[in-house]
């Protein structure tokens, strides 16, 4: 059925750009108002409604979620906002150029491929797409549309990124052979366990929709909440936090696809979840680097990103509060020639940096220019599928491939 489904979207998509029925947004100057929309207000939308109300010359116009408990927490950040249940009378709004897709992971497509085709520009949170197939649908609608894409990875905003690429040269670390990165996290259900609200009924929540193409099930409060505890919606820490750290790297050093994958792991401290709260992903680049990820809930030593990038003739280190630091050859402690000792960032001795309202105002920036912005389309849709084959890998229990013709794992 999702074969069918995808084949079926495909074919509108494709007859609406032919026929040349696909809206454009309204063409905007340097100096004119981005009017944008917010499609999931849940804690991380009301997150990014805040960051994005920061930035320069923008308005919130309108806020769509399926859970009408949310609109309270939106107009007190907005207003004025207009609210719907249903987000494709959001996309009705021609005045509106640009949407945020903040909800969970397994509706991104559902909300992608609808906004792209009414002309508008996308903020689409992390990571990109749940599935290969949801990936391929978006690739299609997004490819020949014109529209700007920004994906949710704020790291890449942060000047990490470009002290990273200009210090990741042969001649500063030799031949690059492996990449250790690290997310650890001292919390039960990874900080993401919820308490579903009086009014999160059926009456409430159009469960139908939050549903979406997941499997069918009876209404329940907690998958409502919960739902990145569920396989049926979300792909874990790999989906919420690896996908940043593959990013940062995807992004500096322009890497592709892993060839393979492997993840094993266990949720030993969260009975509720479904997800693993304890995980080791290794996958294979073609870049002949093996880039491994490791995180936990239980234990924070390693903080939430701290990552070594290994070469024959030395270290690159990048840390969650963005500092990079760059070693020669030698071991972990040891004096240098002058005497001096290694300078490498103190492990989980910084907190998180967020770059996430610089990440909008690149966004916004780029509605306006049409310029590429810092994590476009082609670098998420690489992303997801180093995160799609880590969690099929897992569920599957065996190590998995990307074929590169069919665009999907095996």
């Amino acid at each position: 059925m999702s074969n069918r489904r995808e084949f079926l979207g495909g074919l509108v998509s494709a007859a609406g750009v032919a026929a040349g029925q696909t809206p454009a947004s309204r063409v905007l100057g340097a100096n004119d108002r981005v009017r944008f929309g917010l499609i999931g207000a849940g804690a991380r939308g009301m997150e990014d409604l805040g960051f994005a109300l920061r930035c320069t010359n923008v308005e919130a116009v309108a806020v769509a979620d399926v859970y009408t408990g949310r609109f309270e927490a939106a107009r007190k950040l907005a207003p004025n906002v207009k609210t719907y249940r249903d987000f494709r009378q959001l996309l009705d709004d021609k005045s509106i150029d640009a949407v945020l897709i903040v909800t969970p992971q397994h509706q991104h497509c559902l909300n992608f491929v609808p906004a792209i085709q009414a002309g508008k520009d996308v903020y689409q949170e992390k990571t990109m797409a749940f599935t290969p197939a949801h990936a391929r649908r978006m690739k299609h609608a997004f490819q020949g549309s014109g529209r700007v894409v920004q994906i949710g990875m704020q790291m890449n905003s942060g000047p990490g990124l470009q002290k990273v690429r200009e210090l990741a040269t042969k001649e500063n670390l030799g031949s690059i052979t492996a990449l250790q990165a690290f997310h650890f996290r001292n919390s039960a259900y990874g900080g993401w366990r919820r308490t579903p609200p009086q009014d999160c009924d059926a009456e409430h929540v159009d469960w139908a929709a939050f549903q979406g193409e997941a499997k069918t099930c009876p209404f329940d409060p907690q998958r409502y909440m919960n739902w990145r505890f569920y396989w049926d919606y979300s792909g874990g820490n790999v989906f919420e936090n690896m996908v940043h750290q593959v990013g940062f790297w995807y992004g500096a050093l322009g890497w592709n696809i892993p060839e393979s994958v492997t993840m094993t792991g266990a949720d030993y401290l969260a009975p509720q979840m479904h997800v693993p709260d304890t995980m080791s992903v290794t996958m294979q680049q073609p870049e002949k680097v093996l880039f491994t990820w490791n995180s936990m809930f239980g234990n924070a030593y390693f903080g939430e990103g701290y990552d070594l990038l290994f070469g024959n003739a030395g270290t690159l280190i990048h840390d969650q509060g963005d500092s990079v630091a760059l070693l020669p050859q030698r071991r972990r402690g040891a004096q240098g020639a002058a005497g001096a000792p290694a300078s490498a960032p103190p492990i989980g001795g910084t907190s998180c940096k967020d770059y996430s309202t610089q990440h909008f105002q690149n966004f916004f920036d780029c509605v306006r220019s049409r310029k590429e912005p810092v994590c476009p389309f082609d670098l998420g849709y690489r992303v997801a599928a180093a995160c799609q084959m880590a969690i099929a890998s897992y569920r599957q229990q065996r190590p998995v491939r990307w074929d590169p013709e069919t665009e999907d794992i095996i």
